[in-house]
């Protein structure tokens, strides 16, 4: 008997033996209302990709492999609303006719689309994945949950400085200074030659890190607005 057949003869006995499925009903509610709260967890506001965080960090750390890593990179990158919030970017560029030498028109807006998507990808993939990667370094936003409105700020807004290896401890976070400021650098591959320079360099690597500090702010308090405006409580941590 080959290999096929053996197989579909377990899967019967198995499913003879097996007891009764659920209520029909009950596991398509059970599971619709799962899908909705992974999308929840995964979403600010049900809009900002939110792949990155752990909202309940287990008491024992485990680290992710490289592989998992460019997972969230790819996550963050390509997700549906990721790709709408950089057509708003490119949007607010064209109308403010910033990098005036890309144009007007629909050909102005899609190098502005294209540039801003490269932004974000290249941004997302060294510093989520290649970076820590290679230096054994944690891209993820562990919430702290509990303690003071400033200590929780400082703390998440310091994420940028600070990360956690995969051996558990911390260190100075290399991926989001040096990755950013790489990216920062590789941008001036592809934005118009009067906006390479040294000043508008440093003014992307500032615009990146500031604002990945206040979105890790606003990841450590999501699930406390969430609970308190939508009275959705379950990604609140429980100490």
């Amino acid at each position: 008997m080959g290999k096929f057949p053996a197989a579909v003869l377990f899967a019967v006995i198995a499913a003879g033996q097996a007891p009764d499925p659920p209520d029909p009903k009950t596991d398509t509610s059970e599971a619709a209302s799962s899908k909705s709260d992974k999308y929840d967890e995964n979403h600010i506001l049900g809009i900002v990709p939110n792949y990155t965080t752990v909202n309940n960090p287990p008491k024992q750390y485990k680290p992710i492999s490289a592989r998992e890593k460019f997972k969230l990179a790819t996550e963050d990158t390509f997700d549906p609303y990721s790709l709408a919030i950089t057509g708003v970017y490119a949007g607010v560029a064209q109308w403010g006719n910033n990098y005036r030498q890309f144009g007007q028109g629909l050909q102005g807006y899609g190098k502005r689309y294209g540039a801003a998507f490269a932004d974000g990808a290249i941004s997302n993939y060294v510093t989520e994945g290649l970076m820590p990667a290679l230096l054994h370094e944690d891209p993820r936003l562990f919430r702290l949950g509990t303690g003071g409105k400033w200590k929780r700020g400082i703390y998440a807004a310091s994420r940028v400085l600070i990360t956690r290896t995969d051996s558990g401890g911390e260190e100075f976070n290399i991926s989001e200074i040096v990755g950013n400021m790489a990216t920062a650098a590789i941008s001036n591959l592809y934005y118009p030659p009067l906006n390479r320079s040294w000043d508008n360099t440093l003014e992307h690597f500032e615009i990146n890190v500031l604002s990945d500090a206040g979105f890790n702010v606003l990841k450590e308090f999501y699930p406390d607005m969430r609970c308190k405006v939508l009275h959705k409580c379950e990604l609140l941590t429980s100490h």
